[in-house]
């Protein structure tokens, strides 16, 4: 079992850490743990607005698509460790850690 730990660029939010699966994804973990991750798509890939950066732990996910790829180029901000989280899919029980852009201004779940 290995461990996700959330921290938020809005520094008002605490960091939340949370137990996860191989097999889970990081938007599955924030869903279940009410952590405020926008999601239009449902989880589809098929949005940019679950965009998270990756601190620690990108060689225990899936790798990424093309697709994610086109999708990280439309979010806000995008940089190396970029990754949508509904594409986040654990591999290896390596711990993670991830940065959540601020929510504030994404219209949407």
């Amino acid at each position: 079992m290995a461990k996700i730990t959330f921290k938020f660029e809005d520094a008002s939010i605490p960091a939340q850490s949370f137990e996860m699966e191989e097999g889970d994804s990081i938007l599955d973990i924030a869903l279940d743990n009410d952590v405020e991750l926008n999601h239009n798509c449902g989880g589809v890939c098929a949005c940019s607005t679950c965009h998270v950066y990756v601190n620690e732990g990108m060689d225990s996910l899936q790798e990424i698509s093309d697709k994610e790829e086109d999708f990280i180029d439309r979010a806000r901000n995008p940089k190396l460790n970029s990754r949508l989280a509904c594409q986040c899919i654990l591999e290896d029980e390596e711990d993670i850690v991830v940065t959540v852009p601020d929510q504030s201004s994404i219209i949407g779940h």
